[in-house]
Formats: C-alpha cells, sequence, structure tokens
C-alpha cells in the first residue's frame, strides 16, 4: 500500500514538472503547475511522516508556506494583469 502512494505521488510530481516545462505561456498555467507540484511534494512528506512515525508538524508547516506561496503567486497575477491586460509570460517579459 506504501509502495502504490509513494509511485502516486511520484507520478504526480513528474505530471506536474511536465506541465510546467512545457505549458510556460500563460503565468496562471505556471501557478497552477507549481501547485500541483507542492500538493505531490506535501502528499509524499505526510506518506512518509506516517509511514516512520514521525511528529506531524513539519507537514502543517510545510502547509503553510505553500498556501502563502500561492497567495503570493496569485498576488503577482492579479497586479501583472492589472498593469499589463494579460498574463503572457512573453509579453510581460519584453516590456520590461
Amino acid at each position: 500500500m506504501s509502495m502504490l502512494s509513494v509511485f502516486t505521488s511520484l507520478l504526480i510530481y513528474l505530471s506536474g514538472v511536465y506541465v510546467f516545462s512545457s505549458k510556460c505561456k500563460h503565468l496562471l498555467m505556471v501557478l497552477l503547475s507549481l501547485e500541483y507540484i507542492v500538493l505531490s511534494l506535501f502528499m509524499f512528506i505526510i506518506i512518509i511522516f506516517v509511514e516512520f512515525d514521525y511528529d506531524h508538524f513539519f507537514p502543517i508547516i510545510f502547509l503553510v508556506f505553500s498556501v502563502c506561496e500561492g497567495a503570493l503567486g496569485l498576488s503577482i497575477l492579479v497586479s501583472m494583469i492589472r498593469s499589463h491586460g494579460n498574463d503572457f509570460l512573453f509579453f510581460f517579459l519584453c516590456l520590461c
């Protein structure tokens, strides 16, 4: 059961990395793939901590930091859309 969960978490991580590396046209897609990677890492951390019977404070701290990262990404997205009118990364990099 545990190996199946680890392989599932690894598959989710690799699919998130694939989307991050191939679909980098819009900032929203980049942010969604980063959140997908963070959730797979959170699932992997929970599996490891349950398997070895560790304390569960680190996953909570990791989840808090990932929520802060998501909020920061969304604030950058809103700021970019208000200033440039779209979320194309290439358009943003050319104007700076």
